[in-house]
């Protein structure tokens, strides 16, 4: 049997899986009466730790959210992966994190395990991020919380805004989801005034306090935030637009194709049509160019041109067919 010290972390590591437990199952596991399960449950209300009992058949202890954060235990694979997220969390991905992010992976690699640090070292030396080719824009991590949880909370936020044209304007909306999307972030809203769905670019958010009133949430569009933000975001990144009709099913376009930069409709069983953009004709040709399949292309023009050039320029880089 345990010792009260060693059963009482057991029971709290038991106690930390996002479950409820029987009274009767945490004797069995812990190898003791019910009435020491319910003297080491008030031991551990005793050090601080929110313990929530509920009566009825699903009901048993669960681990509670208290005043003050109690320790965490942490299995082998739980303690790498906050690691590894802290040490990416200390190079700047949400600006002013940074030295509160180095000042927990301090504490966290001091008690770590060697057998620990060493999988951590090896998967920060071996494994490697490739510098963004552009600077992303940075959101706080104070701006992200208030989102967060004003999406939570269901109340309305109000905040100022700089649009696409950098024009300042006034919003009121009912937030529902903070999406992360390529290197930025996007808040997706029912427009109070506008009485429509929105996108936002949380950098361009600048929230006012408090929030508003709470709201009876609506039915997202299509169901999932991610995809419409997919779906909106990209067409309206966009510089240049094309419909392209490719001469392969649409099953197998489709396969090449990330739902945040094109779509495919098939228009029988052999040609399908893709919609897509980039910011430039030359990204689109490279990206036309990696399907494999033929294509054709009506427009826009700029395209077209660019098409014809890189057609005439292959042509001259290769040999006559003798």
């Amino acid at each position: 049997m345990l010792d009260t010290s060693a059963r009482l972390l057991r029971l709290l590591s038991l106690l930390q899986t996002p479950r409820a437990w029987p009274g009767s199952e945490l004797a069995e596991r812990l190898g003791v009466s019910g009435r020491t399960v319910r003297n080491d449950i008030d031991r551990l209300r005793e050090l601080g730790y929110p313990v929530d009992a509920t009566r009825g058949t699903t009901g048993g202890y669960r681990l509670g959210a208290g005043a003050a954060m109690p320790p965490l235990l942490l299995d082998d694979e739980e303690a790498v992966a906050v690691t590894v997220a802290l040490r990416t969390a200390a190079q700047g991905v949400v600006p002013g994190t940074e030295e509160i992010s180095l000042r927990t992976l301090a504490k966290l690699e001091q008690v770590l395990p060697s057998r620990l640090r060493r999988r951590v070292r090896t998967l920060m030396t071996y494994t490697v991020a490739v510098p963004a080719d552009a600077p992303a824009p940075t959101v706080t991590a104070e701006v992200l919380t208030t989102l967060a949880s004003a999406c939570r909370d269901q109340e309305r936020l109000r905040f100022d805004y700089l649009d696409h044209a950098g024009s300042p304007t006034r919003r009121i909306v009912e937030p529902y989801r903070a999406v992360n999307w390529g290197r930025r972030w996007y808040l997706v809203a029912w427009d109070v005034e506008r009485q429509d769905w929105r996108t936002f670019r949380a950098d361009r958010i600048r929230p006012r306090t408090p929030t508003g009133p709470r709201f009876t949430p609506r039915e997202l569009p299509g169901g999932d935030a991610a995809a419409y933000v997919s779906r909106r975001v990209s067409g309206a990144a966009w510089r240049y637009h094309a419909r392209v009709t490719v001469h392969a099913p649409a099953e197998a376009v489709i396969e090449q194709i990330n739902p945040a930069v094109g779509t495919v409709e098939a228009l029988d069983a052999d040609t399908c049509v893709l919609t897509t953009g980039a910011d430039t004709v030359q990204t689109l040709a490279v990206y036309l160019g990696m399907l494999d399949f033929d294509f054709s292309v009506t427009e826009p023009a700029e395209l077209v041109t660019h098409l014809r050039r890189l057609a005439d320029r292959y042509s001259r880089s290769t040999p006559p067919t003798p």
